[in-house]
């Protein structure tokens, strides 16, 4: 399909409200994100109705900003592509509801946008990356605070899940382990600052399933020893430190395992939250150029949810024929297998 005009991206799947307007090309003309972490960090973590309602107020009048910022009305619009799942349902419905209405309002095509597949397409965004867009196949390893998966992308629309965690997504672990070290919600950001003062070495954590065949994930026991670790006095710089060497071992093993299941990946994307912190990034760089590919993270900014990512998911379905119905229902989960990649 040959678009005639930009698309408009809106992202609400979680705790971020976001509106982004790429041109056909990629090219990024506005952006902006909203956080809703001061409503939600006195509850320690996302309240659903709430995260809703801040969404339903903002991202009208967020749309509208971008449109200004990229000199644009929505009659220069080509398509729009709204976030319908998976995630908190009713923030996939504000999204999605909203952006179907610009579309019938102004005669639009409409894509329906899984947010896995938004994470997994993002390196492909042109002029994102110095090392250039990744082909197909790729390693995907998406680490957030609700998914944790090692994914092979064959092509658009065409994912194979290789491993998934067994209990607690990598981000959740970071956000459980900070909250027992007394750390504010989120608790990533404020523990990977907390370890940059501390001794990876002095306390000892596991490493659930390093080594193990596959490539699944485990963090629940690492969790429980840092409760352990903390109730006999262990310093909390250096819970934090061992916390993150743990993880960042765990997640290049992981990618070590699966890259050994797409012999032919041409890179390891890294996507989600978890992507911005820089121990994990430098483990996961070293173990993929220890198997001659490339490590490949957004940058920081595209790395967390966001609407970029949003319409690029848009713009590639768009090019590939694919548009998806107005009565087409938001997911709070929508596997990345059950997507099709051809018109």
């Amino acid at each position: 399909m040959t678009l005639r005009g930009p698309v408009l991206g809106l992202e609400s799947s979680c705790d971020e409200t976001a509106a982004a307007v790429l041109a056909p090309d990629g090219a990024i003309l506005a952006e902006a994100v909203l956080s809703q972490e001061k409503e939600h960090a006195v509850f320690g973590g996302v309240v659903p109705e709430i995260a809703a309602r801040a969404h339903l107020a903002a991202l009208p009048g967020l749309a509208e900003t971008v449109l200004q910022r990229a000199g644009l009305t929505y009659g220069d619009l080509g398509a729009v592509a709204a976030t319908s799942g998976p995630g908190l349902i009713g923030g996939l419905i504000v999204g999605a509801s909203f952006g179907k209405g610009v579309a019938i309002a102004h005669g639009l095509p409409f894509v329906a946008v899984n947010h896995l597949e938004a994470h997994a397409l993002t390196a492909r965004l042109p002029g994102l990356l110095e090392a250039g867009a990744p082909a197909f196949p790729y390693l995907l390893l998406l680490v957030s605070g609700g998914h944790c998966q090692c994914v092979a992308v064959e092509g658009l629309g065409q994912y194979r899940r290789l491993g998934t965690t067994l209990d607690d997504a990598v981000g959740e672990a970071f956000d459980k382990a900070a909250k027992l070290m007394g750390l504010p919600w989120p608790g990533g950001p404020h523990l990977e600052r907390l370890a940059g003062v501390g001794d990876a070495r002095a306390v000892p954590l596991p490493r659930p399933l390093f080594g193990r065949p596959g490539c699944d994930f485990s963090f629940s026991g690492l969790k429980t020893a840092v409760a352990r670790a903390l109730a006999q006095g262990a310093a909390r710089e250096d819970v934090a430190a061992s916390f993150q060497a743990s993880v960042a071992a765990v997640l290049a093993d992981r990618a070590k395992h699966a890259l050994a299941m797409v012999p032919q990946a041409t890179a390891v994307v890294v996507a989600g939250g978890v992507a911005a912190n820089g121990a994990v990034r430098t483990s996961l760089a070293a173990a993929a150029a220890a198997l001659g590919v490339p490590m490949l993270a957004p940058p920081l900014r595209l790395c967390t949810d966001n609407a970029v990512m949003v319409a690029w998911a848009g713009i590639e379905r768009l090019r590939a024929g694919l548009t998806d119905p107005m009565d087409h229902n938001p997911r709070p989960r929508w596997p990345l297998a059950e997507l099709t990649g051809a018109a």
